[in-house]
């Protein structure tokens, strides 16, 4: 699929795997919104690539719906990358046997409404406004990625909440994939494994905690960079025969239970 002046849409485009991927897709000839909550750094990058920045709490429909009518107006809306989501890690029970100690629901809600119900939401935004885009040569309107996890297959201890949402993720790929071929537009998710992102800090301490956890990658062993996962998502949207299938890029790690 040929992005060259379309538009895209980046939820949690301003850092890590979206400002990536944002990059990746400007250099395609993709005019890209940086939907974030981060407004320094999001205008930033799209000063950056010649974008634009939309404030987005992928929470809000309205916000949404504010991004979805920002890529409107600079090109035919194409693409979105759903790469929004934050992490949570909580142990089911507490130790202490008291009800209070279980694990805390409203963060189990909270990300479940950011990493999933805030991508579906976005998914039938973006699609709804792709439905209205005229057709490529095959019929092609659009394409969507998810970024999902690893953890949506083999999650840890204490990632109830984020593998609930990821494989969520994950497990309605297919199904949207198939509702959205009557419009024309593909669906796919790819699936990081451990990626050098700031969600990791800086500074000696962050590095020694890295260099632990690269120790379960296969081969490369090491973290991978934020542009090896924007190059399997820039694929996903431009090879016109990659659909309903999620992706794992995680240099081969299986994540051990803690």
């Amino acid at each position: 699929m040929d992005i060259s002046g379309a538009s895209a849409i980046v939820t949690g485009g301003a850092s890590g795997i979206g400002a990536a991927s944002a990059r990746l897709l400007a250099k395609r000839g993709a005019k890209v919104v940086v939907a974030d909550l981060q407004a320094d750094k999001g205008e930033a990058l799209a000063k950056e690539i010649g974008g634009a920045f939309c404030k987005v709490d992928v929470t809000n429909t309205d916000d949404i719906i504010n991004a979805v009518e920002m890529a409107k107006s600079m090109g035919p809306v194409r693409v979105l990358v759903n790469s929004a989501g934050i992490g949570w890690a909580q142990r089911t029970v507490g130790k202490d046997g008291s009800y209070d100690s279980a694990a805390n629901l409203d963060a189990f809600k909270k990300v479940i409404a950011i990493n999933l119900i805030g991508s579906f939401d976005c998914i039938r935004i973006a699609a709804t406004a792709m439905s209205t885009t005229e057709p490529l040569a095959n019929g092609e309107r659009g394409a969507i990625v998810n970024i999902a996890s690893v953890a949506a297959f083999d999650g840890q201890i204490g990632q109830a909440s984020y593998s609930a949402s990821k494989g969520g993720v994950v497990g309605m790929t297919l199904p949207v994939a198939r509702d959205l071929a009557a419009i024309g537009v593909r669906v796919n998710t790819v699936a990081p494994g451990l990626i050098d992102t700031p969600i990791y800090g800086d500074g000696e301490n962050s590095e020694a905690f890295k260099a632990n956890l690269q120790k379960g990658v296969l081969f490369p062993q090491r973290l991978g960079a934020p542009e090896e996962l924007a190059s399997m998502v820039i694929e996903c949207i431009t090879n016109s025969y990659m659909n309903a299938e999620s992706i794992r890029v995680d240099g081969g790690i299986r994540m051990q239970p803690k």
